[in-house]
């Protein structure tokens, strides 16, 4: 990342965490386990070799301004890092992560989000897709992650770049991230057309359709 450019700093939305001193136990979603230093790889579909070169992001959709931003033109946006927990709908969970990327909020304020648009689809280079209500990627609560703990984002993980979603189970995050789709009315992505909760909050146990 640039020295030119500032870096925002979001401390991870935790859920029932209370303070600096709640402990790892405060922060477990109910149903989940603590991973330890594991940090599983589960994926859907085959591991596309995909170089930051190829790579490229794209906002459409109901936009006022379709945008497209290369590696290096991401790279140019302010950068952004996220630190705190992720949990997985598997039911493991991993503490005390570190990405950094871009904010989502920085890329739809370039594309401005039209009145109506209300929910989006994020699509991967696989093809892989899954839907999010828009205001769960504002706000500071979403990115476009490149590095984890300070080293580039391995390719199993999602690498070159993935979204990162971490207040929702990690399916949200999709890998390999090439485009997100503002639409106004909702539609399933890969795992919610095969029985997946279509929010996905680890604290509600949203893992399946019909979950509270």
């Amino acid at each position: 990342m640039s020295e030119n450019h500032a870096m925002a700093f979001t401390r991870g939305f935790t859920g029932k965490r209370r303070g600096d001193r709640a402990t790892r136990g405060d922060r477990l979603p109910p149903g989940q386990y603590d991973s330890g230093e594991d940090w599983p790889t589960l994926t859907a579909e085959a591991t596309p070799r995909l170089t930051p070169e190829d790579w490229s992001i794209t906002v459409d959709g109901l936009v006022e301004e379709q945008r497209t931003w290369s590696w290096s033109e991401a790279h140019a946006l302010p950068g952004s890092t996220y630190a705190g927990d992720i949990h997985c709908v598997t039911t493991w969970s991993k503490f005390d992560m570190t990405f950094t990327g871009v904010s989502v909020d920085t890329l739809l304020d370039a594309a401005r989000p039209r009145p109506e648009a209300a929910y989006v689809m994020a699509h991967s280079s696989t093809g892989y897709t899954t839907n999010l209500p828009l205001e769960d990627l504002r706000g500071g609560r979403a990115w476009i992650v490149w590095e984890v703990g300070g080293t580039p984002l391995s390719v199993p993980h999602g690498g070159p770049v993935r979204l990162l979603v971490p207040h929702l189970y990690f399916w949200k995050s999709a890998k390999w991230v090439s485009r997100l789709e503002l639409m106004d009315r909702d539609r399933p992505g890969f795992w919610e057309a095969n029985g997946y909760h279509d929010r996905g909050d680890p604290w509600l146990e949203q893992r399946y359709q019909g979950d509270p």
